[in-house]
């Protein structure tokens, strides 16, 4: 059907452009007749300041004899006609006396003029072309000015307060858009779904032989930053068709049928140039559920959902136009708009796995001068949760940071520093910890990292650094072999132990406990409580879900008051929480005190060094050595004692 409708009508593939709306004729007669009186006014007013009187020629003759004229001006008209302007020495109550008078210019006029000492001055007679322009270059000046500031104004309000219920959706066309599906990586099952549709509207006969229909929407979720924006260019770079994108923003306003007129609107451009695709970005501004919950509901946004919700799937459907559009909150939207037949597809543009993050690496290093011994795998590697945004914006901090130490290619340095700057933000050189305070953090972060070396269901140690960053002062960075999509619960448990490193690493060193470790029992307690109410992992509760005692009230949602479950139930859970997390203690509290020679010897290397790699905290835990050439602090300040108590007494 599409491509019947597609050879009938040969300028569907390439629509008019159509330019700013006419002035309406009512704005033009008003703006007419605005001209009118200010031309009027400005006569008038011209009129008014002039004195000028027209006597007859005797009288202009019996003045001169009388001496009553001193001066006069002799002029021609153009066509061969003279005429005097003047003024008498005869003075009234307004001043000196003007005049004008018609003559025939002699030579005995002039003779007695000179007898009578009257001064003449001589105007140089006006050409035609001169007289036009200085009668018509006014007018048109006065119109310019009108049209400036009326006209103009008019057709401005005419493509906004005259036509509010217009569609703002922009027709992209090839020559503005040269994205295609090579440049988006890391979502293969998006790109197959959304090319089924390219490839439908290129060749609908291919499907439709079998029965097939079109699919009329296409609903792209998932978390900012995977993507979604970026598939639907390279649809329209793909697919040769119209191309409509529109903000979801763009429907709603301050006049209220706005946001439905510019829905149908929107269709009626749609069915114009169909077959086509329309792209609607952000789609939960106006197809949120229409329950309105505890906050009442918002008649406005609910019409424009409703008139979108017709067009998509109503009476006067008609194939043809594919709805493209995108979210990150899916859970907001109306059931009625993601039923089939309307989305028909629901894709899930997830973050990227390890090797899409390799993908969507190469492609945003395509353009940047990397060394030879980059590593973009190892950078993939230590990117786990990164959406493709975040990628991006690596690669891009990578490049700036080479730049700023002008080398002329990308290290593998620039990669992993860019990396910890996106994770958690730029080393805070400027913030100086005193020696106390960076001897507490070397030995929190060495309990880290020498829990996570004896539990060997923890991921890679990468690096172990006590420079400050972020909110962070230090930081234990591990490096996943593979994505993982499932957590055992013997995984789950050691990362209870390499998180509660840093505290037992306190208290076995100082015999004292710090604020240091807030973050790590917080995560921890998170882990313990998830393992017992949502995974069912504890043995005393059994696998049930016990959910939540504090689920948020959205929209009407959770808004039971009551827990499913009895105290005594409550009272349990607090008890496996507890018991969770003190194991994970008094086994990270025995991997430390074991190993309790290696973590004083990484602590000092990590003192002096301020971060260390794998090889260093391999080497340390596998000989209990540190590297050659290296003093301790401790020994070093134990070196200095006895000489500055020596210097001390002498001077004494």
């Amino acid at each position: 059907m599409a491509d019947n409708k597609k050879s009938k009508d040969p300028k569907s593939d390439k629509p008019e452009k159509k330019g700013p709306p006419p002035m309406p004729m009512r704005g033009l007669v008003i703006s007419f007749l605005m001209m009118a009186v200010f031309l009027t006014v400005l006569h008038l007013f011209s009129s008014s300041q002039k004195t000028t009187n027209e006597i007859e020629f005797t009288d202009f003759l019996n003045m001169v004899k009388g001496g009553r004229i001193a001066k006069v001006e002799i002029a021609n008209d153009g066509a061969g006609n003279h005429y005097v302007t003047g003024e008498s020495k005869d003075l009234n109550a307004a001043g000196a006396t003007q005049f004008r008078t018609d003559i025939i210019l002699t030579e005995d006029l002039m003779k007695m003029l000179e007898d009578n000492g009257v001064q003449v001055k001589v105007k140089r007679p006006k050409t035609m072309l001169v007289s036009v322009l200085a009668n018509v270059v006014p007018f048109i000046l006065i119109f310019g000015i009108i049209y400036f500031l009326f006209i103009r104004q008019m057709k401005n309000a005419g493509r906004g307060a005259m036509s509010f219920g217009k569609s703002r959706a922009k027709l992209l066309t090839q020559d503005k858009n040269k994205i295609t599906f090579k440049d988006v990586a890391g979502v293969d099952e998006a790109k197959e779904e959304l090319q089924e549709i390219v490839d439908f509207l290129k060749d609908p006969k291919q499907f439709q032989k079998l029965g097939g229909k079109m699919p009329k929407g296409v609903l792209l979720s998932g978390s900012p930053g995977t993507g979604k924006t970026l598939l639907a260019k390279a649809v329209a770079g793909e697919a040769d068709v119209p191309f409509f994108t529109i903000s979801g923003s763009d429907f709603v306003e301050m006049f209220v049928g706005i946001g439905a007129s510019r829905v149908r609107d929107m269709f009626e451009q749609g069915k114009k140039n169909a077959p086509c695709i329309i792209f609607i970005d952000e789609i939960d501004a106006v197809g949120r559920s229409r329950f309105s919950g505890i906050g009442g509901g918002h008649d406005e946004r609910e019409q424009t959902l409703n008139a979108l919700l017709v067009e998509m799937d109503g009476f006067d459907t008609q194939e043809g136009i594919i709805i493209v559009a995108a979210t990150n909150r899916p859970d907001v939207l109306d059931p009625a708009l993601l039923r089939p037949g309307r989305f028909d597809r629901q894709v899930v543009v997830d973050l990227p796995t390890l090797e899409g993050r390799e993908h969507i690496l190469n492609i945003h290093s395509r353009n940047v001068r990397l060394s030879d011994q980059v590593e973009l795998k190892k950078t993939a590697r230590g990117t786990p949760g990164f959406s493709g945004a975040d990628l991006a914006n690596l690669v891009n901090e990578a490049a700036l940071l080479a730049s700023r130490r002008g080398a002329e290619y990308v290290e593998q340095t620039d990669m992993e520093e860019a990396r910890d700057k996106v994770m958690w933000g730029r080393e805070r050189r400027s913030h100086v910890l005193d020696a106390e305070e960076k001897k507490l953090t070397a030995y929190h972060e060495a309990g880290h990292a020498v829990a996570m070396y004896h539990t060997p269901e923890c991921e890679p140690i990468h690096k172990v650094t006590i420079i400050p960053r972020g909110r962070a002062l230090g930081a234990t960075m591990s490096l996943p072999e593979k994505d993982r999509y499932t957590e055992s619960k013997t995984r789950l448990e050691a990362t209870l132990v390499s998180l509660m490193g840093g505290r037992a690493a306190e208290a076995l060193i100082f015999n004292n406990i710090t604020t240091g470790a807030h973050n790590d029992i917080e995560r921890a307690t998170l882990i313990a409580r998830a393992m017992v109410c949502e995974y069912g992992m504890s043995t005393l509760l059994g696998p049930q879900n016990l959910g939540s005692h504090s689920k948020p009230i959205f929209m009407g949602q959770g808004m039971s008051g009551t827990d499913s479950f009895s105290e005594g139930t409550l009272e349990k859970i607090d008890q496996e929480v507890q018991r969770i997390l003190t194991e994970a203690y008094n086994t990270t509290m025995k991997i430390l005190t074991d190993n309790k020679e290696k973590l004083v010897t990484l602590s000092e290397l990590l003192i002096e060094r301020e971060a260390l790699d794998f090889a260093d905290v391999d080497a340390i835990m596998k000989t209990g050595k540190l590297p050659e050439g290296f003093v301790p602090v401790a020994e070093a300040e134990a070196v200095a004692a006895p000489e500055k108590q020596d210097s001390d007494g002498e001077s004494a």
